[in-house]
């Protein structure tokens, strides 16, 4: 099975961690789903991901103490592998996992995600428990050293061992009964342990060996630019930060990290961003609001995700979307990049403004995004040989965001750019 054939275009889907925590439930991931279907499907929103710790009992009941409450109970099978919590998922009771609730989705015409935790649970290697397919035993596959530095539910795998691949296997097989098309694989991303390395070519291994195309998503970052290859191999996406939240500093941080990353976007291989603070978020984790944001800033996140094609995953609570927000979501031109445009670079970059361009697949369209990243509104200034024309002067220019047509002069196109805005411009040859 090769990997492209099924992501040939950057995942775009909702994700329940910024808003949740560890804390959602069945009916929660249902009513997003429905938004999504009703109003967000039709502009390539497609995925629900149900983000960490879905098999915890009374997940998030101590978040004044633990954000992952140590050696809690979990709910497992016989062969070691988590199921999903029957009190705040309770279509998962007699076995059935997460079908019945991946069914749902399916029948609203998307796709059903999951997160998972590099390893295998803790318990299971104390109480010496049963591997499927193997007949070795859960705690001669773990690596008590190899421990997750936030997160006290698991120990790596490893590689070595006799029944490894095999536990990876059977978690995977699981996950194809269930209608799993995109797992999130946690503390393996930025290597943090020796063995994170092979165990992602473990992971990628068992989907092959699934029979079912489940995108791989790896976190949290940032990812390690000397093994791009090794995330272009054997993963869809890669974190190249660590969580991203609303705050304007970390915002700035991402152009840099874009700048090393943007010649190993491909088709099927994606350098993430990490998804989008925006709406409401903050619930699970005590602290609900509206994103801190300004619109200004909105438009030059969503502008440097769609040129650089960053995978789109949103952290909002769906439901509770504002009317600037779903704009925001549903320019069909901006996120016509993210599926016909391609050698996205960054020409410039200094402390107070960056310019990137790109071309489109689809006809001699090229793109233009300026961002302004000081406090004060600037002026920015492009010269067309920066990219590759002669001149302007046969050229109209759209910016996306504002629906604003301009004709091009001799060689140097400028605009003024609000404080910590962007402006994102189609440029095409005159008719």
């Amino acid at each position: 099975m090769n990997k492209n054939k099924f992501a040939t275009t950057p995942p775009m889907g909702w994700n329940s961690y910024d808003y949740y925590d560890t804390t959602v439930n069945e009916e929660q991931i249902k009513a997003n789903a429905d938004f999504m279907a009703a109003h967000l499907k039709e502009y390539g929103w497609e995925y629900i991901v149900v983000d960490i710790q879905w098999y915890a009992h009374e997940a998030g009941s101590q978040r004044d103490k633990h954000q992952y409450i140590p050696f809690w109970k979990v709910e497992m099978d016989e062969y070691s592998r988590l199921l999903p919590c029957p009190e705040r998922f309770p279509s998962s009771v007699n076995g059935q996992g997460f079908k019945p609730l991946a069914d749902y989705i399916h029948s609203l015409g998307l796709k059903f995600g999951i997160h998972i935790m590099r390893g295998i649970p803790r318990i299971a290697a104390h109480n010496y428990m049963n591997i499927y397919g193997s007949d070795r035993r859960a705690n001669e596959i773990a690596d008590p050293s190899s421990i997750c530095q936030w997160n006290p539910d698991m120990y790596g795998l490893d590689p070595e061992a006799e029944g490894a691949q095999e536990y990876y296997n059977s978690i995977f097989e699981l996950y194809a009964q269930w209608g799993v098309d995109f797992i999130k694989c946690d503390d393996i991303c930025r290597q943090d342990m020796p063995s994170s390395e092979r165990e992602t070519e473990m992971l990628h291994k068992a989907i092959q060996n699934s029979g079912r195309p489940m995108v791989l998503s790896l976190s949290p970052g940032p990812a390690l630019i000397n093994k791009a290859w090794h995330y272009e191999k054997y993963a869809n996406m890669w974190r190249i930060t660590d969580d991203f939240w609303d705050s304007w500093p970390l915002l700035v941080n991402m152009f840099e990290r874009c700048e090393l990353w943007q010649n190993h976007v491909s088709e099927g291989s994606y350098p993430d961003c990490d998804m989008l603070p925006l709406g409401y978020i903050g619930k699970g984790f005590g602290d609900e609001r509206y994103t801190r944001f300004t619109k200004e800033e909105q438009i030059t996140m969503m502008t440097l995700w769609c040129i650089f094609r960053s995978p789109l995953m949103l952290g909002a609570e769906l439901t509770k979307l504002d009317q600037w927000t779903m704009d925001l979501l549903t320019n069909k031109k901006v996120l016509h990049l993210l599926s016909h445009s391609s050698g996205a670079k960054q020409l410039m970059r200094s402390k107070d403004q960056a310019i990137w361009y790109s071309k489109d697949n689809q006809d001699d369209r090229l793109y233009l995004a300026l961002f302004n990243l000081s406090d004060e509104e600037r002026s920015i200034k492009v010269a067309s040989h920066e990219i590759g024309l002669e001149c302007f002067s046969q050229y109209s220019f759209e910016e996306l965001w504002s629906g604003e047509r301009l004709s091009g002069s001799e060689q140097d196109f400028e605009s003024k750019i609000a404080a910590h805005g962007a402006k994102l411009y189609s440029i095409s040859m005159n008719k």
